[in-house]
């Protein structure tokens, strides 16, 4: 492939996937369908990256919301529930909370504000230094919400979630109420059984209810972590990363990813000889510049990847090379004089690149994004993101 190419990524047609279906087989045999059409040349460290969306179907991982509601009673008493931060989301949690609501006579609802944990505003921002309300201090009550927020709608849908919670809630003959603090400790003024329902700093906020006296605290990662009534359940995540499949029915978070790289790896080397990494990926972990919503919603961007992709990138700045240390050349001089750059900072990290993966920017999450970007969640079709090229760099 011409050396002019840097990282190249390609969304892979694959038949349309439902439970049951043998998933290895076919992203094999849709890469290599796309390989032999489109003149795709396999490649060592070229990266076959699958959407969980599909690996969860394929395995079946469903739950309903009966039996979602059947394990939190098993959890916690059921009867006046306190939902600690849950994220803004009509596929994300609303299926969740019927579930919730289903078990419960009465919910109350604490949200964060101004937005949720991935950035989906709750109410008006600018208007906060206008009722000298502190974020970091200041408990709304529902009443002041009204009051001064009610009107809010969010920027793309066009939804107030307060509203449409309130309707998920009662259309269960459950009463709910809404408290707006920043403070998790705040829910057990009014009950002492939790449900914790953030994702990324869901322990933090655990501990901190737990230290008072008398909880009961669960999170959502604990429900449905084993089967109920023959129930999909992801053991590590439970109830996180699921998203709605039907009104009453979850796709849980993907269980069988692990296996499924492998196969998938194992399969492409015995057709074409060739080692390639293989990964699952969710959301990607990037936030909209307009509506500052952090995409990822899932626990983590990839829950399965082949052991190549272990690590993060430790990469040369071409462009402070340039303006810098070679300020003074030009053309082919200056491309030769970088590429020796980037020879011997590969030879000083040799056998050392495993010890990189302590930085964020870990190549599973870079790359997961990656694809996300490329498969979107409409109608592309393309559920599987053949990547060439990632791994090289200019001195290649």
């Amino acid at each position: 492939m011409s050396s002019k190419l840097g990282t190249i990524v390609m969304g892979i047609r694959t038949p349309i996937i439902k439970e049951g279906d043998n998933l290895a087989n076919i992203v094999v045999e849709s890469v290599l369908e796309a390989s032999n059409l489109e003149n795709i040349e396999i490649e060592d460290r070229d990266i076959i990256a699958i959407t969980e969306a599909v690996v969860g179907i394929s395995e079946g991982n469903y739950a309903t919301i009966d039996q979602i509601a059947e394990d939190l009673r098993n959890k916690i008493d059921t009867k006046h529930i306190g939902i600690v931060f849950p994220i803004l989301s009509r596929n994300r949690f609303a299926v969740l909370l019927k579930a919730f609501a289903r078990t419960s006579e009465k919910i109350t609802c604490l949200l964060s504000y101004p937005s949720d944990e991935v950035g989906n505003d709750i109410l008006q921002k600018e208007r906060l230094a206008e009722y000298n309300i502190d974020p970091y201090k200041d408990i709304i009550t529902e009443e002041e919400y009204k009051t001064r927020f009610g009107d809010f709608k969010h920027i793309f849908t066009g939804v107030n979630m307060i509203d449409f919670y309130r309707e998920v809630a009662t259309s269960e003959n459950c009463e709910i109420n809404f408290i707006l603090s920043n403070n998790p400790e705040e829910i057990t003024k009014y009950t002492k059984n939790i449900l914790v329902c953030d994702i990324h700093s869901r322990e933090e906020t655990k501990e901190k209810i737990k230290k008072i006296q008398n909880t009961n605290v669960v999170g959502i990662d604990e429900i449905l972590n084993n089967s109920i009534n023959g129930s999909g359940y992801n053991e590590k995540y439970g109830l996180l990363g699921s998203n709605r499949a039907t009104e009453d029915k979850v796709k849980l978070f993907p269980r069988a990813g692990e296996e499924l790289v492998n196969k998938v790896q194992e399969m492409i080397k015995e057709h074409t000889g060739k080692t390639v990494e293989v990964m699952v990926y969710g959301d990607g972990a990037f936030k909209d510049p307009v509506g500052k919503i952090w995409e990822l919603a899932d626990p983590v961007v990839s829950p399965a990847y082949t052991k190549g992709l272990e690590g993060s990138p430790n990469e040369l700045k071409l462009k402070y090379l340039s303006d810098n240390k070679y300020n003074k050349l030009k053309g082919e001089e200056l491309s030769e004089a970088i590429k020796k750059e980037i020879k011997e900072k590969e030879q000083n990290l040799k056998g050392k690149i495993e010890t990189q993966g302590t930085t964020p920017r870990r190549y599973v999450d870079l790359i997961g994004s990656l694809c996300d970007l490329t498969s979107g969640s409409g109608d592309k079709g393309t559920p599987v993101v053949y990547i060439k090229n990632y791994f090289k760099n200019y001195a290649d």
